[in-house]
């Protein structure tokens, strides 16, 4: 999600809950009706689980953000920083999947209509300021690192900065430079264009059984696809595809289809729990052992093993901590993401934060920034620009739409 996911689309954990023995939340009152347990909600007897935000997603989505400027600012601290994009495909792919779900689960069908509208709304407008402010930087005033940059603000405006990546075998070229941040967007925005409908007709046309294991299997196929791809030269494919991305979001949409599928009072729900609290901190500590000392993008970290298995190992990671945040709000990495200021700017501030971050630390540089000052100075701007577009631009759409 980048950081894109939609505020509405993480209201996934439920105010009036009883906990388990084991820690997972259960539903209780009407929510744990005799009909549910029988299989109700078309069977997703858990969809419609919740009305409350999960304020440690919201928090693991400000870490990300910020693990990411810090990458694209100071690469050596962080080489491999960019693996917080890879937390945003599954995290994204999770609560869009669930919203998705308990749509389904709630009225038998999606409205892929309304879907689209408040996907545009969440994320359209805040993007197109952004390429025009980048746009009008590139036409007004003497930048180097802005030169020809409205045409990289035209590409990110239509969701193809990726496209435009993945065709290129060589050394990226200075069209999308000055947004190269925002292929990570498009291959999100092309998964929310196909992945509803292909949801939808998976769950009219087969049971809910049968269709957690078709997202299983698709979850495979992107994996396969790199492994036939794989060469030096298709690295720029395989990182900016969205089909050789999909597993990212896909295992996110698993774990969805998951947790919707397991009753409350189902024993493998406590399982699943109670396995995934024991394996969060290893699996952070590994996501972060990733960010410190594996190098993902650039000619020298080209590696076979990351670009084809490596993906899907950091989803696997992130769905693990995702699981541990929704099903164990009172375990210690839940307390930690869900400390105010993370959860307040994960849930207001990451999609400004994510797309302005790039522009405001080119402008910086091309001012004169000291390369020591860059970081904390880009971190304000970054900030600075979020905050504008939330109380000018999103809050006002998203409250009018």
């Amino acid at each position: 999600m980048s950081p894109s996911t939609d505020r509405s689309t993480v209201d996934v954990t439920d105010a009036a809950t009883q906990r388990s023995p084991q820690g997972v939340q259960i539903p209780r009152g009407p929510v744990a009706e005799p009909r549910r347990r029988s299989g109700g909600g078309r069977g997703f007897p858990s969809a419609l689980r919740g009305g409350g935000r999960v304020a440690g997603l919201d928090g693991l989505r400000t870490v990300a953000v910020v693990l990411v400027i810090v990458y694209h600012v100071k690469p050596d601290l962080v080489p491999g920083g960019s693996v917080g994009v890879d937390v945003f495909f599954t995290l994204s792919g999770f609560v869009i999947t669930r919203l998705l779900i308990a749509e389904y689960a709630r009225t038998g069908g999606i409205r892929l209509r309304s879907f689209y509208k408040r996907r545009w709304l969440r994320l359209g407008p805040a993007m197109l300021t952004m390429c025009a402010v980048t746009a009008l930087l590139s036409l007004a005033l003497p930048l180097p690192l802005f030169d020809g940059a409205w045409k990289a603000a035209a590409l990110a405006a239509v969701s193809v900065v990726n496209l435009v990546r993945a065709s290129e075998s060589g050394p990226y070229s200075d069209l999308t430079a000055p947004l190269s941040h925002t292929w990570s967007l498009g291959v999100e925005e092309q998964f929310y264009l196909a992945w509803p409908i292909l949801l939808l007709l998976l769950l009219r046309h087969t049971t809910a059984r049968r269709a957690l294991a078709w997202v299983a299997a698709l979850c495979v196929l992107p994996l396969l696809w790199r492994l036939a791809l794989w060469d030096p030269t298709a690295a720029h494919r395989i990182y900016n595809g969205p089909d050789t991305r999909a597993d990212q979001l896909l295992i996110g949409a698993l774990l969805a289809v998951v947790l919707a599928r397991l009753r409350a009072d189902d024993p493998r729900l406590a399982l699943l729990g109670r396995w995934a609290g024991r394996l969060c901190w290893p699996a952070l500590a590994l996501l972060a052992l990733v960010a410190w000392q594996i190098p993902i993008a650039g000619a020298s970290a080209w590696n076979p093993a990351w670009y084809t298995a490596g993906f899907m190992v950091a989803a696997i990671l992130t769905a693990t901590v995702v699981a541990t945040l929704d099903l164990l709000p009172e375990s210690w990495p839940s307390r930690l993401l869900s400390i105010g200021a993370l959860a307040w700017a994960g849930r207001n501030l990451s999609y400004g934060m994510y797309l302005w971050h790039y522009p405001v630390i080119r402008l910086l540089s091309d001012l004169g920034v000291p390369d020591d000052q860059l970081l904390p100075m880009g971190m304000v701007g970054t900030v600075g620009a979020a905050l504008a577009s939330y109380a000018l631009v999103e809050r006002p759409l998203l409250r009018r739409g």
